[in-house]
Formats: structure tokens, C-alpha cells, sequence
């Protein structure tokens, strides 16, 4: 018997998807790209144009629909490694600006002054101008009181020590004493201020509203100019402990007494009589007092006759 032997049936064997391309097919798949774009057999340098034309403004339009499709995913990429610059004002960068200046002095009899703000601009082609804003000086009284004056702005003059303030002046004085007013100048190296705005002022004595203010004294006395009123608050008085009245300085009495001297002497003169409605002067007529007259008897008047 003769021994039979399986035959071998060889297994078909399984293509990898992940195998490699042939480098052939790849070839092939350019060369024929090459083709359709070549226009190596056309002669005529306007027919080239045309044909690369017509080739080259699909294959254009293809790519701006996928960069359309596509873009709502770019952005965000574009986004982050864009590097954000500030914007810069032209202006700002031509003049100088600090932040919180301050300037500090003294003044002609050392007393120092101070002056702040939240932002300073440099005033173009003046060097020695400050634009300041939200501006404060601090100084001192010749008393030694401390005196701070506010403004919304303000230019301040580092040769000449003067400071100009606009918009809610406010000047507040140690003792409780408050001025407000919207323009006012400070002179830092002689310790005055002056304003010709209206004026309110409120205090710990009183109230005041006049046209303007002038303070002198360096610092200690205060003007006030224009129409002014006057609210003084009065002291409550009590029967255990009165107070007296405080004196009256002499320069102010004796003042008082030569005013009440010129009313005096202007007293007796008379006054011009009033003008005719044409101008003439009309002289007064003395006033004549009715007579009484009694009746005359027959025998009085008979002795008179004879």
C-alpha cells in the first residue's frame, strides 16, 4: 500500500494595509500631475499664459474654499501666537508725561511747599510749564497752621513758584476753615493766593459768600472782595459764666469814630430844594397862618370917622 501524503495547498497571503505604497505608483501619480499642468507644447507665449491661466485660477479657488472651511480653526492658533503690541499715542509720545509728579521748595522764608498731582504734561516748548492734573499743594502759614489747597487742574510754573488752579478749588485750613471757589492762584515763593471767582466759606465762627478772596500776611490774613455776606454762628451764653464781648481793636474804633464824625458835620447842611419840572429852581413860599378879625362897632368906626 503505498503511503499517500497530504498535498501542501499554499495559504493566500494577506496584504497589510499598512504596507508601503510603491515608489512607481507615486511616480506615476506626479508625472501625470506634471502633464496636466506642463504647456511645454505650446509655442506661442500668449497661448502659455492662457493655459497656465486656466490651470492656475481653479486650483486658486479650490484653496480659498479649504482656507474658508478651515479658518474657524486657524483663529484661535493665529490668535495665540500673535504678539500683542500696545497702541501707542503719537501725542503722548511727543510730550512727557509722569506719573504722580512732585515737586517740593521752600519758599522766600523757608517754609516748605509741596506739590503733587496724578498725572503731569509737560507743556510743549515750555520747559518750565506743568499741565497737572487732580493737583494739591501743601504749605505752611506764617502761624505754622497747615494750609492744602485742591484743584481738578492746574499748571504749575517751577521758575516763577506759581500755581494756577481751575475747576473746585478747595483750600482748607487747619483750624476747620474751608474756601471753595473754580480759579485761584498760588504764589508758593511769597505764601499768598488771590481769586476774583465767587466764593463760599465755611468755618467753625461762621459762613461767608463774597466776589473774590486775597490772603496776605503770608498766609495769616484773609480778604475777601466784592459783595460779601456774612453768617456768624453766636455763642450760647449762660448766667453762671457770661462772657463779655471782646474789645474792639483801636484801629477799628477810631475809625468808627472819624465816620460817625463826617455824619456829624454833614448833619446841618440843608438840603438843595427840588426843580421845577422844567429845570428852574422854584423859591419856597413862607407860609402864611389865617388871621382871626373881629367885627368893628358903630361907635369905633364913627371915631375913626370924626
Amino acid at each position: 500500500m503505498r503511503n499517500l501524503r497530504p498535498a501542501l495547498v499554499p495559504r493566500p497571503q494577506r496584504r497589510d494595509d499598512a504596507t508601503p505604497v510603491p515608489v512607481s505608483a507615486v511616480t506615476g501619480a506626479m508625472s501625470r500631475l506634471a502633464a496636466m499642468w506642463s504647456v511645454a507644447g505650446v509655442d506661442n507665449p500668449y497661448s502659455r499664459r492662457v493655459a497656465l491661466l486656466k490651470r492656475a485660477l481653479p486650483a486658486l479657488g479650490v484653496l480659498l474654499l479649504l482656507l474658508i472651511a478651515v479658518w474657524p480653526r486657524l483663529a484661535p492658533i493665529w490668535e495665540r501666537m500673535r504678539f500683542a503690541f500696545p497702541a501707542i499715542d503719537l501725542r503722548e509720545a511727543r510730550e512727557l508725561r509722569m506719573l504722580n509728579p512732585r515737586y517740593a521748595g521752600t519758599d522766600r522764608l523757608g517754609r516748605p511747599y509741596v506739590v503733587t498731582a496724578a498725572v503731569g504734561h509737560q507743556v510743549p516748548d515750555r520747559q518750565d510749564l506743568m499741565s497737572l492734573e487732580r493737583a494739591r499743594a501743601e504749605m505752611k502759614s506764617h502761624s505754622g497752621a497747615d494750609i492744602v489747597v485742591t484743584g481738578d487742574t492746574g499748571i504749575y510754573q517751577s521758575q516763577t513758584q506759581l500755581l494756577d488752579l481751575l475747576g473746585n478749588v478747595t483750600l482748607t485750613h487747619e483750624n476747620g476753615t474751608r474756601f471753595v471757589t473754580q480759579r485761584a492762584r498760588l504764589d508758593a515763593a511769597h505764601n499768598t493766593a488771590e481769586g476774583n471767582d465767587p466764593v463760599e466759606g465755611h468755618g467753625p465762627s461762621g459762613d461767608i459768600t463774597a466776589q473774590g478772596f486775597r490772603i496776605f500776611d503770608k498766609g495769616d490774613t484773609v480778604i475777601f472782595t466784592g459783595r460779601s455776606e456774612t453768617l456768624f454762628r453766636g455763642a450760647k451764653m449762660t448766667t453762671a459764666n457770661p462772657r463779655q464781648p471782646p474789645a474792639v481793636p483801636v484801629a477799628v474804633a477810631a475809625t468808627a469814630a472819624r465816620v460817625e464824625a463826617q455824619e456829624r458835620a454833614a448833619a446841618p447842611r440843608a438840603a438843595k430844594p427840588a426843580s421845577e419840572p422844567h429845570g428852574t429852581p422854584h423859591p419856597a413860599k413862607p407860609e402864611v397862618k389865617p388871621s382871626r378879625r373881629t367885627p368893628a362897632t358903630a361907635d369905633a368906626v364913627g371915631g375913626k370917622r370924626g
